[in-house]
């Protein structure tokens, strides 16, 4: 090996609603845990807060990574691995999902030949591995290309594009086991009441005022709270160990969101930590999560949210850069209420393709043939 030389590896930069990350094919990483890792940080330019020497951007929201797959899954397109690049800490968490990336993989998918694409959608379904759930993603493909421009707008990203309307099946209790892994619609967790769940993403729900906040304030206001960000920390661990999670303390969920009453016309006002920094915006399984916790009866939200027994409801989180819409279909009986589905909007771009660049001493790569799209039938 040279001391100078470099391995290549084939990757698409995307953004996928408002986060960001490159994609990978499965089959151009390390097929071993421990050298894909460090391959990974490698890239990202981990440990290091400007991650400087990799193509990460200095900050979670795009700090990720997707691996995607072609699936030997019954009725399944491709499966999607999901990894959370630590910024400061030489760390790959593999635990969570993540619902905005989650919004690139049927484009890439289908750019890069895991999925034939169809005039005018491609629906495709995808496995999501972290949490064992499925979900489908609806993506524009007039005359059998992936469209990115269009008319959808989400909060956190300039400008529009296409929309691409995912569906997401069975995530209750994804992560934990069950959509309240502690039994209980409420818990009191150092004084405080918290509704523990996991439709996606396990959430701990607080309502603000609880801690003393109004829940309107700026994420750098909160981010500069220290005493506040330690008494979440507490319960964060705590919530942890209840839910079924262990050790919580090097990992990033549960997460933690505060409630209030919305003031822009939407349902209810959130501010979201992931889990040690105030979130400008807030998650999609976030938001599936923490609006199931708003429609759940007898949950923190009751009195802070007006809810309703429609089969079928569209909930408002209002976010400090704007607010991200849910759909949800439930049913209800003796046993309490189920998500049969939650549906909402993201867009995706394609930022970059070609290769990027990580240390031979990392890993010195393997044989196989180019990565390239599977020619289409004609």
């Amino acid at each position: 090996m040279s001391p100078t030389s470099q391995t290549a590896i084939p990757c698409t930069l995307m953004r996928g609603g408002t986060s960001k990350g490159p994609f990978f094919l499965a089959s151009d990483l390390p097929g071993d845990v421990e050298t894909r890792d460090r391959v990974l940080l490698a890239a990202m330019g981990s440990p290091d807060t400007r991650q400087i020497d990799g193509v990460g951007g200095a900050d979670p929201l795009t700090s990720k990574v997707a691996i995607v797959s072609r699936s030997s899954r019954p009725g399944i397109d491709v499966d999607y691995l999901f990894a959370q690049v630590s910024v400061d800490r030489p760390l790959v968490d593999v635990a969570p999902t993540c619902g905005n990336m989650l919004g690139g993989v049927g484009p890439f998918a289908v750019e890069r030949g895991l999925v034939e694409p169809r005039d005018p959608i491609t629906s495709v379904s995808i496995y999501m591995v972290n949490t064992e759930t499925v979900a489908v993603a609806h993506v524009p493909t007039p005359g059998g290309e992936v469209a990115y421009a269009g008319q959808a707008s989400i909060a956190g990203v300039p400008g529009t594009a296409a929309a691409i309307r995912i569906d997401f099946r069975d995530t209750s209790g994804s992560v934990c086991g069950a959509l309240l892994p502690t039994g209980n619609v409420i818990d009191r967790i150092d004084g405080i009441e918290a509704t523990l769940i996991d439709n996606g993403m396990p959430m701990v729900v607080l309502r603000a005022r609880d801690l003393g906040k109004s829940g309107y304030e700026t994420p750098a206001q909160l981010n500069s709270d220290q005493e506040l960000k330690t008494r979440l920390e507490g319960i964060r661990i705590l919530a942890g160990e209840r839910m079924g999670l262990g050790d919580v303390g090097s990992k990033v969920v549960p997460k933690v969101t505060l409630i209030a009453p919305p003031q822009a016309g939407g349902h209810v006002m959130t501010r979201t930590f992931i889990p040690h920094k105030c979130h400008s915006a807030i998650g999609v399984l976030m938001a599936v999560t923490v609006g199931t916790a708003c429609i759940l009866p007898l949950s923190v939200a009751c009195g802070v949210v007006r809810q309703h027994d429609a089969s079928v409801q569209r909930l408002s989180l209002e976010h400090p850069s704007g607010e991200f819409s849910v759909e949800f279909q439930v049913e209800r009986s003796g046993r309490g209420l189920t998500v049969v589905r939650s549906s909402l909007i993201r867009t995706a771009r394609a930022l970059f393709r070609g290769e990027v660049l990580v240390p031979a001493s990392v890993w010195e790569g393997k044989p196989h043939l180019p990565s390239v799209a599977v020619p289409r039938a004609t």
